[in-house]
């Protein structure tokens, strides 16, 4: 080989070399720094539900079958028939005081028939004592013309039919206090029967609810299914089976994992966004945290806790039961250096970023802050409109080596142990 081929072989291969190093460049994404707003947002899946809501119950004493009951979401207007139950029982029991009444009512009058048949007779025994009494006056006008012995009959006669007579009028105004006394009791029993039946009838009535308000009826989630009411399902006293919502002020609820438990705080504002509705958006902020969590499932280590968030504002009317996506603000900080997460790298204990300078890297200490799942705060060692590596370059690309100075580190340690 000539010596004067010699530079141009290396000239070659320094291009060649220089080209390899800018394609390998060229493969690293970027990111600028700018000046921006710090967001660490935590996104939990939630329900509307209503502040305040009209429970519509199962009626008191009752134990069956829902036979109809309004589709879900439906709109009712006040005096709307929502659900209708049927109690078997409570129809025997109607069905038997119906029974009891009539056998009540037709055992009155056959002793009232009775009582009069027996006041009839007995009147009629007291008349005809009146008449023989009547005669026997009569006759007594004749007796000063009979004998002695004659006239002792008659008086003897006379003074049996006024014994007879007050033995039948005390008889009769006995009579009557016996009728009227079995009468009263009676009329009592079918009073009873009739109180039973007046308060059956009202309990059957009960049995069709109806709507006490107007609004959006949501069917209740039944206490042994776990799953809101249908047709078939039996209930009972107190059971809520219908709910109506007053849509003038809803809230969020959300269950959430331990770990997102502890991060999220009271007043942390929340953004809410509807798959159901894409147009839709509502703002809100945390309200409550359960201070108990609930197994996910029966005897689950694993627990959720209750959290309760309001709905500030919102672009389009919120019906309860409708789901969404809850992005909690947990973390907030206003122009700031906020760079991605992948973009810190831990070299030697410490954390550095590869800023690009033209086609190669200056490895830079910095210092981070509050972090989250995909971004973190630079508090010192980045500047604004630099650009930094979202993968740690080859090491022939990297030229330069910033450490942060020891003022700073100082200065950051000193707050960092008043903090804690």
């Amino acid at each position: 080989m000539n010596k004067s081929t010699c530079p141009g072989i290396l000239c070659i291969l320094l291009l060649i070399l220089s080209g390899c190093v800018a394609r390998d460049h060229d493969k690293i994404p970027t990111f600028k720094v700018e000046k921006t707003d710090f967001n660490d947002i935590l996104t939990i899946e939630g329900t509307v539900e209503a502040v305040r809501s009209t429970n519509l119950f199962c009626p008191r004493n009752t134990q069956g079958i829902v036979v109809y009951l309004i589709e879900d979401g439906i709109f009712v207007h006040e005096g709307d028939i929502v659900c209708v139950i049927e109690d078997s029982n409570l129809e025997n029991e109607y069905e038997s005081a119906l029974i009891n009444y009539e056998n009540a009512v037709a055992t009155l009058n056959k002793i009232r028939a009775e009582l009069a048949l027996k006041f009839d007779l007995l009147e009629a025994e007291v008349r005809s004592n009146d008449a023989t009494t009547e005669i026997a006056n009569l006759d007594s006008l004749q007796l000063r013309y009979s004998s002695a012995n004659i006239r002792r009959i008659r008086e003897l006669e006379l003074q049996k039919a006024a014994l007879e007579k007050q033995k039948l009028t005390k008889k009769l105004a006995s009579l009557k206090v016996i009728q009227q006394s079995e009468i009263r009791k009676h009329e009592m029993s079918i009073q009873r029967y009739t109180n039973t039946i007046n308060s059956l009838k009202q309990r059957m009535d009960m049995l069709t609810i109806k709507a006490s308000g107007s609004g959006i009826a949501t069917r209740a989630i039944h206490w042994i299914t776990g799953k809101k009411i249908i047709e078939g399902d039996p209930v009972w006293d107190g059971l809520p089976i219908i709910v109506i919502p007053d849509m003038q002020e809803m809230k969020v609820i959300m269950n959430a994992s331990e770990a997102d438990y502890k991060r999220i705080n009271l007043q942390n504002s929340v953004t809410y966004s509807f798959d159901a509705m894409p147009d839709n958006q509502a703002w809100g902020k945390i309200l409550k945290k359960a201070p108990v969590g609930k197994p996910i499932k029966e005897n689950s280590k694993v627990k959720y806790f209750e959290i309760e968030a309001s709905v500030d504002s919102a672009m389009q009317l919120l019906a309860p039961g409708l789901s969404t996506s809850c992005q909690v603000a947990v973390t907030q900080v206003h122009d700031t250096i906020s760079i991605p997460l992948i973009a810190v790298f831990d070299q030697d204990s410490m954390k550095v970023v590869y800023v690009r300078q033209h086609n190669v890297y200056e490895m830079r200490q910095v210092l981070t802050g509050i972090s989250s799942l995909k971004s973190t705060v630079v508090i010192a060692g980045l500047n604004y409109n630099e650009e930094i590596a979202l993968l740690a370059p080859d090491n022939t690309l990297i030229k330069e080596k910033t450490l942060l100075s020891d003022s700073i580190l100082r200065l950051y340690n000193s707050t960092e142990r008043i903090h804690k």
